[in-house]
């Protein structure tokens, strides 16, 4: 299986036509403000830090490009070729390495894993957006990526932040600049139940090893300059029998 054409067409023409200065894209925020307060709730559950990470959905590679200067081997993949191609503009000094992988071709991940060995995998946006019948396939992705010995980071927005995007789509003075873009795209955020979140990685055979709230810091503003947060959460999943009994 692999995405369908719409959906990986709606990726490739967002991030050919997205601006490429840094802050552009409104999840393009500042590691501060994302991967390095992830990386703050994951650190305490690696099990083996010096395994490779993989930054699954990594865009343009802004948190790609910080976590390989805290990890000995970092690997950004998207789906879209566009971004990865981006991500390798923006990272000329090779601080981490970039590929494109449909994470629903099981086969591709299969492939990878057999390269990388066992990971820890950093997943930021991903199944929010994806096509309800992949969600699950990329689940499974994330458990073959860390085997036995890796752990997952997944930050998602939660299902209140489609009435905030919403709102936004929806003021009279259209939507904020930064948001029009994933709109005029077709793509579809904040798309998951928040029951179903932690239960896709259940039911795909991992442990939720913790959980909690954290909202996503955008890049846009309101009129009155202030920062849009979304309301998101994250999980800590590792392999099944890895929760402690």
């Amino acid at each position: 299986m692999s995405v369908t054409s719409r959906y990986l067409g709606a990726w490739e023409g967002f991030w050919r036509d997205a601006p490429e200065e840094p802050g552009a894209v409104i999840w393009d925020a500042d590691p501060a403000l994302s991967a390095e307060r992830h990386l703050t709730l994951f650190r305490p559950h690696l099990a083996d830090p010096a395994l490779p990470v993989i930054d699954l959905g990594c865009g343009n590679g802004t948190q790609t490009r910080f976590l390989a200067e805290r990890f000995p081997l970092v690997l950004g993949v998207d789906l879209a070729a566009a971004a990865v191609d981006r991500a390798r503009r923006g990272d000329p000094a090779g601080r981490a390495e970039f590929t494109r992988l449909d994470a629903t071709d099981a086969e591709a991940v299969r492939a990878l894993h057999h390269r990388l060995g066992d990971a820890n995998v950093y997943v930021r946006g991903v199944i929010h957006q994806s096509e309800p019948a992949d969600r699950r396939r990329v689940v499974d992705a994330v458990r073959v990526l860390i085997g036995a010995r890796g752990r997952a980071f997944v930050f998602e927005l939660a299902e209140a932040a489609k009435g905030v995007l919403g709102e936004l789509a929806r003021d009279p003075a259209g939507p904020p600049p930064k948001l029009r873009p994933v709109l005029d795209h077709g793509l579809a955020p904040a798309d998951v139940a928040d029951a179903a979140f932690p239960e896709l990685f259940r039911t795909a055979g991992l442990d939720v090893l913790a959980g909690g709230e954290l909202p996503l810091a955008t890049t846009e503003s309101t009129a009155d300059g202030a920062r849009i947060e979304l309301p998101a959460h994250w999980l800590i999943a590792g392999p099944g029998g890895s929760a402690p009994r």
